[in-house]
């Protein structure tokens, strides 16, 4: 017999930088609050070293519709 998996729903992430660079991930549809979470965004600036590339908060956003034929 299948084991039967949670409901899960596709989400966007965003950086919160400013930058545009998102990450696409799933989540549990019974969560109530929005997933925040801090990952590497290659395209923001570290604030003490001014280098390339620094961990930023990423937001969950809204997913764009599908293109469907």
């Amino acid at each position: 017999m299948a084991v039967k998996k949670g409901v899960a729903i596709k989400v966007r992430l965003e950086s919160s930088a400013g930058t545009g660079f998102r990450y696409y991930t799933e989540r549990n549809a019974k969560a109530q609050e929005k997933l925040n979470k801090k990952k590497f965004d290659p395209w923001a600036t570290h604030p003490e070293t001014g280098k390339k590339g620094a961990h930023v908060l990423f937001e969950e956003k809204k997913m764009p519709p599908s293109k469907k034929n």
